[in-house]
């Protein structure tokens, strides 16, 4: 049998019995997701790199000594301790007072497509995007981790429930209070510009 059509759980048993093509496997299966859930909030792909790779040692080592227990929820599991590595590289950067590079200029939403547009429509999407992505730095971390969920790693609801462990409607509404906030600061800075 392909180790491509098993479950999580018996992926993750036969690694933990030792079976090392079990766990790339699982790597193979959350790879992109998780990397760019790291990636995005980052911004930088050395950074992105070295969290990408603590994440899944930790993963390895979890499951090598049994922390995990089967509640079938492989990938939130994954995605929260990339979750906490990332919060643990913001504040060791405010701890040692850097500032991180800011390369929003190839972050797109998925499913857009640049390819029937012009030079001049290409240069005003990515000017969008990329003022959106400035926006939600400005949003409280709940509020932002569910957007950048939502239309940057193109997860579902119920999916963005799941990893964070809270209902649906507290996904939505955290959705709602996001481009709530987000219309209010592009009003702000629209009166700012005509004063």
């Amino acid at each position: 049998m392909h180790t491509e059509n098993l479950s999580d759980n018996t992926l993750i048993k036969q690694f933990v019995n030792g079976d090392t093509l079990a766990f790339e496997t699982l790597l193979a299966r959350y790879r992109r997701k998780v990397y760019t859930y790291i990636y995005l909030s980052v911004k930088r792909k050395d950074v992105a790199d070295d969290i990408f790779q603590e994440t899944f040692i930790k993963v390895i080592r979890s499951l090598k000594d049994g922390k995990y227990s089967d509640s079938g929820k492989f990938a939130p599991w994954v995605v929260r301790i990339a979750h906490n590595l990332t919060i643990d590289y913001f504040r060791s950067l405010r701890q040692n007072n850097e500032c991180c590079n800011d390369n929003t200029d190839g972050l797109s939403i998925t499913g857009d497509d640049f390819s029937d547009l012009n030079a001049e429509e290409r240069a005003v999407k990515l000017q969008i995007r990329k003022d959106v992505r400035q926006l939600l730095d400005f949003l409280p971390s709940e509020q932002r981790e569910i957007v950048l969920m939502r239309y940057y790693m193109n997860m579902s609801f119920k999916e963005i429930s799941g990893h964070l462990n809270i209902n649906i409607n507290t996904a939505l509404g955290r959705m709602r209070y996001a481009i709530i906030n987000m219309r209010k600061m592009v009003e702000g800075s629209k009166k700012m510009l005509v004063a």
